[in-house]
């Protein structure tokens, strides 16, 4: 595990600041018909950092407190992103990114599964909604702003929560010299002569 006891205050205390903002302003502003959606952003950014368990934790606390502000169907946005903050966990588990503008596409990836996973969860529970190509252009609008500020954003939460993870996630994928094969091994059998 790498967390630390303190970890799930600050993670608290950024998503009660990221659902505030969200709710309040920068989901209200549009740019060509789309707008900045922080929430995915967020979750992203954390289980980049931390890994699967805590993804998918943050994802439901997230969710959770997005559909108690925004008086939604309680549990849709928390099932929707538990499952984003999961993939992107396993995906930094199973392939360990250490490249310095993987929050590009972590914050596309993370904001098109939003997308999707809430359209499904709305069908399902026959949440009505007027349908238009016009979704498809705000939903790409959405993509390419937080595309934008994936890098500030994975940064402010980086900084965030670098103090409390235990291991490093950037750790495992600096290579360390490969130390030198025993005297026993099949690679150190040396032949006299």
């Amino acid at each position: 595990m790498t967390l630390a006891a303190s970890m799930p205050l600050r993670v608290g205390l950024l998503v009660i600041a990221c659902v505030v903002l969200q709710v309040s302003g920068v989901g209200s502003l549009r740019v060509l018909g789309g707008s900045v959606d922080l929430i995915p952003l967020l979750v992203g950014a954390i289980a980049l950092l931390a890994g699967s368990s805590a993804g998918a934790l943050s994802g439901f606390a997230t969710g959770l407190v997005l559909d108690l502000a925004l008086g939604r169907h309680l549990g849709a946005s928390a099932l929707a992103l538990s499952v984003v903050g999961y993939a992107i966990g396993r995906y930094r588990e199973e392939h360990d990114p250490a490249h310095g503008l993987m929050a590009v596409p972590v914050a596309a990836a993370a904001t098109a599964g939003y997308a999707v996973m809430m359209a499904g969860v709305s069908f399902l529970l026959g949440v009505e909604a007027s349908v238009s190509p016009l979704v498809l252009r705000e939903a790409l609008v959405t993509l390419l702003l937080n595309g934008l500020l994936a890098v500030p954003a994975f940064a402010l939460v980086e900084r965030v929560l670098r103090p409390v993870l235990i291991a490093d996630p950037l750790a495992r994928s600096r290579r360390r010299p490969t130390s030198q094969p025993g005297p026993l091994s099949v690679r150190g059998v040396r032949t006299p002569g």
